[in-house]
């Protein structure tokens, strides 16, 4: 292969990784080029922000399921009623907020194109909504018979455990 053909096969497939993280921020809002660690540094201090419990002391766990799944906040140390209340208080009030379609805490920590997002705040009158205490926090459960929601919220939960990282996993 001449060196010209190499060259021009090099900057082709640099210009299709420039186009493909263009068009993946278009798509989602979220600069894929930026490091996973700057962007959950970025979410965990835009989280400090909204959610009153220490993300240090905490995990979150996304469960997805067939009809939508269960967001699933607990305490890392089961004694620490500090933490647990301060869960408990802050998803009974999410889950409230969340099934009159205000996702605005979630935007504003992970940002208005996060994926899911719209799709949730338009359909919010066909996912039922529902929050249980657990014996270290608490749980929403968010169930819908709509396809197209639950894939919503199954992008939503997936886009929360990458921006969370080591704060949040998958159920």
């Amino acid at each position: 292969m001449k060196r010209r053909d190499r060259r021009v096969q090099a900057l082709a497939a640099a210009l299709a990784l420039v186009m493909a993280a263009a068009t993946a921020y278009a798509l989602t809002g979220r600069d894929e080029r930026q490091a996973p660690a700057a962007r959950q540094a970025e979410i965990a201090a835009r989280g400090r922000q909204v959610m009153p419990f220490d993300l240090e002391r905490t995990t979150h766990r996304f469960t997805a399921s067939a009809t939508g799944g269960v967001q699933r906040v607990t305490s890392d140390d089961p004694a620490d009623t500090g933490q647990i209340r301060l869960v408990r208080e802050h998803l009974a009030g999410e889950a409230a907020r969340f099934g009159k379609g205000d996702y605005g805490d979630p935007a504003s920590i992970h940002g208005g194109r996060m994926p899911g997002l719209r799709e949730l705040e338009r359909g919010h009158d066909r996912i039922g909504i529902g929050y249980a205490e657990l014996p270290a926090g608490a749980t929403i459960t968010y169930t819908t018979t709509d396809p197209s929601l639950v894939k919503a919220l199954h992008a939503w939960f997936d886009a929360q455990v990458t921006d969370h990282g080591r704060h949040a996993e998958h159920g």
